[in-house]
């Protein structure tokens, strides 16, 4: 939670999703690929990193921000590359964001 300069309570929001990781052949995504990518959140003009956010064994993610407005990205491990990112996501009070990503191995 954050106080305002007005001294009324000011909830945060929420930023979730599922990154899908592919293609990985012969094998299905593991926890150790999952745990190679990281989902970045910078301040609007992605001058200052803000949050490194790692994922869920399954490549779920969650975090609470502040209200306002937030560029996304992800770490790209190799040449993973995703259209899905960067993106500005916009942050209210109380309200969940989803942004799922794909991101392209490269692999096949």
């Amino acid at each position: 939670m954050l106080i305002s300069c007005g001294g009324t309570r000011q909830a945060d929001g929420v930023l979730q999703g599922k990154v899908d990781i592919g293609p990985i052949t012969p094998v299905p995504t593991s926890p150790e690929v999952y745990a190679a990518r990281k989902v970045l959140v910078y301040d609007q003009g992605r001058s200052k990193l803000l949050y490194t956010i790692s994922l869920g064994d399954n490549g779920n993610y969650l975090i609470e921000l502040a209200p306002g407005k937030y560029a996304v990205d992800i770490n790209h491990a190799g040449i993973d590359r995703s259209t899905d990112v960067p993106k500005t996501v916009v942050i209210e009070p109380g309200i969940t964001v989803t942004l799922n990503i794909s991101i392209d191995t490269g692999l096949r």
